[in-house]
């Protein structure tokens, strides 16, 4: 199977927000043609925004990141973690380590990023991960509560409060 890098487009501006916009990311996706040519595009890579972000030792603030899809080695080897061991709890804190491919400028991103981010940080990576490796991508489909319109909404956001 090839991979390819496709760009995603930049997002419309949604009017005045705190911080400046997130940069694009670039999904990784695997390509492959079928029997009738046509490309069969599967992405792999999804950006995020955490609704606070990590903040390094120098005190800068990490907030956008990309997670990839999880495989089943993620998933089968933290179970052999001694940490996960003594506390099933933190399952999820090594899991996530291993699926966070960039955040923000940091060189590598480790379970000790993820337990040292803040909890609605690390809820917002639990729910992600599970919307991309469960439904296979990080929309979703609300309904208004005042005028019952249907529509979708990106969880990953692009600005704080927009998730």
């Amino acid at each position: 199977m090839r991979r390819q890098i496709i760009a995603q487009p930049e997002p419309a501006a949604s009017g005045p927000g705190p911080g400046p916009a997130a940069p694009a990311v670039e999904p990784e996706v695997s390509a492959r043609a079928d029997a009738g040519g046509e490309v069969d595009v599967m992405r792999t890579e999804f950006g995020f925004r955490l609704p606070r972000g990590y903040v390094d030792e120098s005190g800068q603030v990490h907030r956008d990141g990309v997670m990839r899809l999880s495989t089943a080695r993620d998933e089968l080897v933290p179970l052999r973690d001694d940490r996960v061991r003594e506390n099933p709890a933190y399952l999820s804190v090594v899991l996530l380590g291993r699926v966070v491919v960039r955040l923000g400028t940091l060189r590598e991103v480790h379970a000790g990023v993820i337990e040292d981010m803040f909890a609605s940080d690390l809820a917002f990576l639990q729910d992600f991960y599970r919307r991309i490796n469960a439904e296979g991508h990080t929309r979703a489909e609300v309904t208004c509560p005042a005028c019952a319109t249907a529509f979708a909404v990106d969880l990953a956001g692009e600005r704080l409060g927009e998730s």
